[in-house]
């Protein structure tokens, strides 16, 4: 059984995550498959969107904890084809169709998107202030919510599909099941467009999407570091475990008050 399946449908591509007995949780191989599908819509002239969506209950349910514990390798191992989609340099327009839970690293394939569809069931979740030392800091400004949601998405709180289509995170609400044929029905709206309309309206969209600057990048960088490492695979030990995670916080309990500063790790004339 192929863990990604591709379907045509005219100039539409429909690329489908087939892990369902893991909730489509993304593992090396998955990974190494979505790079050469994308790789191949890019070059393919006959196609012109694509449709991603979920196979089951999940659209995708994010990193593939056993994989990562297994390998002791928090996050992952990364494709080494090139992935144009994950890069941000595919030109075409991708619509995501969420069948079901969209966790993590399934969120963030949401998120690079440039159109979603969700069922009504359907429920989102960034992930990272569960697994990491720094919290999914970056999605709520990415999305142009305002500073409360962007921080209850980032402390890692659940977001049901009303919810986020009553905040502009999603386009489209339809019942369960129906999430492909309302994504194919957009996907037909800018198939009507003149391609040069189409192509360069896409690319000046993603162009004016907001972005941290230089300095909150580094600041990141510097969180990212500041805490007990140990704490990454225990997070993931925990989930897979089904018990409370015992985390340690800091190696040095004093190092919980040496919290970087956004002015003092960026030159000014680098901001």
């Amino acid at each position: 059984m192929a863990v990604v399946e591709t379907e045509t449908r005219g100039q539409v591509l429909v690329v489908r995550l087939n892990r369902p007995e893991r909730l489509n949780a993304l593992n090396h191989e998955m990974r190494e498959e979505l790079a050469r599908i994308w790789s191949g819509f890019r070059r393919d002239a006959g196609l012109e969107v694509a449709i991603l969506t979920g196979t089951g209950r999940g659209f995708c349910a994010g990193e593939d904890m056993k994989e990562s514990l297994a390998e002791r390798n928090p996050g992952g191992r990364r494709s080494v084809t090139e992935d144009p989609f994950n890069a941000g340099t595919l030109e075409k327009p991708v619509i995501a169709a969420v069948n079901g839970f969209a966790m993590g690293g399934g969120f963030m394939l949401v998120e690079r998107t440039d159109l979603r569809v969700a069922a009504r069931t359907a429920i989102f979740e960034v992930s990272e202030a569960k697994r990491w030392l720094l919290g999914g800091w970056n999605h709520g400004h990415l999305a142009n919510l305002a500073f409360p949601v962007a921080m209850e998405m980032a402390l890692g709180f659940r977001f049901t599909a009303e919810r986020f289509f009553q905040l502009g995170f999603v386009n489209r609400l339809v019942e369960p099941g129906e999430e492909v044929e309302a994504a194919m029905e957009m996907a037909s709206h800018i198939l009507t467009l003149p391609p040069a309309a189409r192509v360069n309206t896409v690319h000046m969209m993603r162009r004016m999407r907001p972005a941290p600057n230089p300095a909150q990048r580094d600041l990141a960088a510097r969180l990212h570091e500041h805490g007990a490492k140990d704490d990454l695979l225990e997070s993931r030990a925990a989930f897979a475990e089904k018990r409370a995670p015992r985390f340690k916080g800091w190696n040095d309990p004093e190092d919980r008050y040496r919290l970087p500063d956004l002015e003092a790790v960026t030159p000014p004339d680098a901001r």
